[in-house]
């Protein structure tokens, strides 16, 4: 379903907010304990902040690094196609709910032509500085930014571009998470335990090394600072719930206001 900022529907969170069916969105079977990981507390700390909810995070990422793998993985269903083509154009943003107090947008991937690139940033940076509908039009539709990196990769040119010339030119380093999918990949498939879904000890050093170079790389490009990226496989359901950790711990303490002039 194509994404039209101007009719996302937020609501002011408190404990006795009604809870309504946003746009035309059916909630799908929680199939996996990852989708309601730490549920309460979202919606307690929401609550507490006085947010507007669901709190909404942007997926973004080149092509191949296991966006829509890792929104299946949360879901614990095929909510989105892995590997399969859209319309940039009509297809560029999907929203999915997790649940009442999560919503997760998922943007086409960079890194398939400067043509097509140039109108998924487009897409992107859109997204970024939408509004929420009224009354709430000065703040800012999307809370947060969760960009995923190809752990089995070794150029990252495309991801880090992304990071540094689109998404930390629209939104703050504080509300931009980045994390590290693929991990079974990431010494081309070497020590990973597929009996066990994990990695051996070799390889999380590697993981913990490749995290800290990332976040090193970032500060040395844009002298933005950023939390350390999170590793983990959708592929294997590894490090997971981690992942949805780190969304809990990047949540706001106040909603985003855009500036004057913003889309």
């Amino acid at each position: 379903m194509a994404f039209f900022p101007s009719v996302a529907t937020h609501f002011i969170a408190d404990a006795t907010s009604q809870r309504s069916a946003i746009g035309n969105h059916k909630a799908v079977p929680p199939t996996s304990g990852v989708r309601n990981h730490r549920q309460a507390q979202i919606r307690s700390v929401i609550e507490q902040r006085g947010l507007l909810y669901p709190l909404d995070v942007l997926l973004v990422g080149a092509t191949g690094s296991g966006k829509s793998s890792t929104l299946n993985a949360i879901f614990g269903d095929q909510v989105s196609k892995v590997g399969d083509g859209v319309d940039p154009e009509t297809q560029s943003i999907s929203e999915h709910m997790v649940h009442d107090y999560l919503r997760v947008h998922d943007s086409a991937g960079l890194g398939d032509g400067v043509e097509t690139d140039a109108k998924h940033a487009e897409s992107i940076t859109k997204s970024l500085l939408a509004r929420c509908a009224k009354p709430y039009g000065s703040y800012g539709l999307m809370d947060l930014a969760l960009v995923i990196l190809d752990g089995g990769s070794r150029d990252l040119g495309t991801a880090f571009c992304l990071l540094e010339t689109i998404v930390l030119k629209a939104i703050t380093p504080d509300r931009v998470i980045v994390a590290i999918n693929q991990a079974d990949m990431a010494m081309k498939g070497r020590k990973w335990n597929h009996a066990r879904s994990c990695p051996e000890s070799e390889l999380v050093d590697f993981l913990a090394e490749k995290s800290s170079s990332v976040q090193r790389r970032i500060k040395d490009s844009t002298g933005l600072h950023i939390k350390q990226p999170i590793c983990y496989s959708a592929r294997y359901n590894w490090n997971l719930d981690l992942l949805v950790d780190h969304i809990v711990d990047h949540i706001p303490n106040s909603r985003r206001i855009l500036a004057t002039g913003s889309v």
